[in-house]
């Protein structure tokens, strides 16, 4: 028996060998009800170590404090300081509520742990898989909209500017286009959601060898993964072809006029903190590539390919480092992005940062860049 048991009676179960699987699970701490909710391919490893269990919690636990700062910190700063309440930013605090309600799932897995297995049954799976799958689809496409506002500020920068009205219609979007994909595995309208690994996390089930999951599978990693990863390779493409050949042109020009550059002392740092603030972004989409790939293979290999191959360690390590990366963003904008620096050294200067007073000339948004355009 490889595979789920999807839509099959406790009775039927019991008729086929229950008491033998359930011996089998002992260990796993799976109560007998919720054997029904269990992939079966988990059930060919042993149980892990205690102390497996015990360093996972303990790790997380590490996580959660760290992510839950450093994403609240973010969605403070952003949201009442004045300079950096800009449209732009908007997607910024979008960004950090995501790996906020990723940090917020987290004592789920904790308690799990402790308990080493399916401690808090389906339901609790359930919330955990939702909560996970909003704030990965959101979180991408949040980063394909920073990436998007990037190219067409630098492109574009007299009528590309992001407005207030634009950026809440483009954020409003990216939740209707995420919120359908963790609805219907919740109400098993289309997919479901399933404990994974050491049966401590859960997420979509990509082990039913059944058309239906196989296209929801597929489905998923192309709108999920594909398209806003796609685009944001698109877009910051674009953006250094285009830094390139603005670069080139300002070099010919002043060859022409017989001088050494075009920029006075004023361009020249107004152009140092917008190199700092793409590289923020290019930072951050990086980091969500970085961290979600490895998962999607996991999901490709479950739905299409050798499950032998998906341990319950394996899959663990992606889904921990979803949950690192989610830590790790708001700390990239805290070592990187001038304004927020700014801030932090107003508000709490016994993080002892130091940064220099930007110029009233410079860029106060994630994501203009007309200095570097129209200089």
């Amino acid at each position: 028996m490889p595979y789920l048991f999807a839509n099959v009676s406790v009775s039927a179960l019991k008729q086929s060998g229950f008491s033998e699987i359930e011996r089998h699970l002992i260990g796993w701490n799976v109560p007998a009800t919720e054997l029904i909710q269990i992939p079966v391919h988990w059930l060919d490893y042993e149980e892990p170590e205690a102390s497996i269990h015990y360093l996972l919690a303990i790790l997380y636990i590490f996580l959660f404090f760290l992510g839950t700062f450093g994403n609240g910190l973010v969605m403070w700063i952003f949201s009442t300081s004045k300079s950096l309440k800009t449209p732009s930013n908007m997607f910024v605090v979008n960004l950090a509520f995501c790996d906020f309600v990723m940090m917020v799932k987290m004592p789920i897995f904790i308690y799990n742990s402790f308990y080493r297995g399916f401690a808090t049954g389906i339901l609790g799976c359930k919330i955990f898989a939702f909560m996970g799958c909003i704030s990965g689809i959101g979180a991408g496409m949040t980063n394909m909209c920073i990436g998007y506002d990037r190219y067409a500020t630098i492109s574009n920068p007299m009528e590309g500017k992001m407005t207030r009205t634009k950026s809440v219609i483009m954020i409003l979007f990216v939740w209707l286009y995420t919120l359908p994909w963790a609805i219907m595995p919740v109400l098993e309208v289309w997919g479901r959601f399933a404990p994974e690994g050491y049966l401590t996390a859960c997420t979509f089930d990509y082990l039913t060898p059944t058309f239906d999951t196989r296209l929801f599978v597929a489905s998923l990693f192309t709108c999920s993964y594909v398209i806003p990863m796609s685009l944001v390779i698109y877009f910051y493409t674009q953006i250094v072809k285009h830094v390139i050949n603005h670069e080139k042109a300002l070099r010919e020009q002043a060859k022409k006029m017989n001088v050494t550059s075009l920029r006075s002392n004023q361009t020249t740092q107004n152009q140092s903190t917008e190199i700092r603030i793409a590289k923020v972004a290019v930072i951050i989409c990086f980091l969500f590539v970085l961290s979600w790939t490895p998962y999607a293979l996991v999901a490709l290999i479950g739905a299409f390919g050798d499950q032998s191959l998906l341990s319950p360690g394996v899959t663990m390590m992606p889904a921990l480092a979803c949950k690192s990366v989610a830590c790790i963003d708001p700390y990239v904008y805290a070592l990187s992005h001038p304004r927020f620096r700014q801030e932090l050294q107003k508000r709490m200067p016994w993080l002892a940062i130091t940064e220099n007073t930007p110029s009233d000339a410079a860029s106060t948004g994630t994501t203009t860049a007309s200095t570097t355009v129209t200089s």
